[in-house]
């Protein structure tokens, strides 16, 4: 397993880390002690990062996360959580008052047994305001860091954009991290246009959803998925090519995911221990560099569509 650091933070983290969102029930149901399970097996084979969010099943994924986590001494692993997007009965909410974020954190930590947070994330800052984000949420977070109640200040996004403009209009030093999720993939790869922005700033990147949210996997693209039909169509001729060639699309793209190591670590969620060695097994494969160039001409007409989140 390769490790590295997140910009300057000191935290030096597996290039595949685990997404705790499958852990809500958000993809698919599970048995929660197969989701417990699948926490310790990435733990006991060399992953140390694990990223979740109270908006993850509605607290559920904090719940069950910290159910997993009392089992695990706590210098094995790093933690990152989330405050500003939250839910209840079924109903998303949204809050990034400075008041709501630090009772958040308190909350997450009780959720998760533990007591402190690695990294505090707002989450999908393309939800906010982003004034409020800059003069009110992060300025919370920062006070929580002063404290110790963390460690890291980081923010998350779909438009990446949006990241530009916070950290431009805050003290360096407050926004520490970033997580991309969607933009460092076999079908966008916009990503790479700010790494040389986020470097300038010490600014470490975070990748996440390296399978576009299902988008590129055998399975085939949920119903939910927000994606152009394009680009659903164009994902369906690359997976079979991809079979066709004797690997799957899940092993290249986990392996073009984690292969600059400019992006300290990129996450994956799942609830199945034996896909958690799985892709960790895809993680530490060498890239199929010919493989990788016939799948990119296979996305050449949709290459970087995007979408609205939701």
């Amino acid at each position: 397993m390769q490790y590295r650091e997140i910009g300057k933070t000191g935290m030096k983290v597996s290039a595949i880390s685990f997404g705790a969102s499958s852990l809500g029930g958000v993809f698919h149901s599970l048995k929660e002690e197969t989701g417990i399970e699948a926490v310790h097996t990435a733990v006991d084979n060399g992953i140390n990062f694990i990223d979740v969010s109270p908006y993850y099943g509605h607290l559920k994924a904090e719940v069950v996360l910290g159910k997993a986590l009392k089992n695990i001494d706590r210098s094995r692993y790093y933690l990152s959580t989330k405050v500003g997007r939250y839910g209840q009965d079924g109903v998303n909410t949204w809050d990034y008052s400075a008041r709501k974020a630090k009772e958040s954190v308190y909350e997450s930590m009780e959720r998760l047994h533990v007591d402190y947070i690695d990294l505090i994330n707002i989450h999908d800052i393309e939800f906010a305001d982003l004034e409020q984000v800059c003069n009110e949420t992060l300025p919370a977070l920062v006070d929580l860091r002063r404290e110790g109640v963390v460690k890291h200040v980081g923010i998350t996004n779909l438009n990446l954009r949006h990241f530009h403009y916070v950290i431009d209009h805050v003290p360096a030093g407050t926004v520490e991290s970033v997580l991309s999720f969607c933009h460092y993939t076999l079908n966008d790869d916009a990503l790479v246009d700010s790494l040389d922005y986020f470097e300038s700033k010490e600014i470490g990147v975070i990748n996440a959803s390296p399978f576009s949210m299902g988008l590129l996997t055998e399975r085939g693209v949920p119903d939910w998925h927000p994606a152009p039909e394009a680009l659903k169509r164009l994902a369906q001729k690359a997976t079979a090519y991809c079979k066709s060639k004797g690997t799957s699309i899940e092993a290249l793209a986990v392996a073009f995911s984690v292969n600059n190591p400019r992006i300290a670590t990129t996450l994956f969620s799942t609830t199945n221990p034996e896909n958690v060695l799985k892709t960790i097994r895809y993680a530490e494969t060498p890239l199929n560099e010919e493989l990788l160039a016939e799948v990119k001409r296979i996305f050449e007409p949709g290459f970087r569509d995007t979408w609205v989140n939701s």
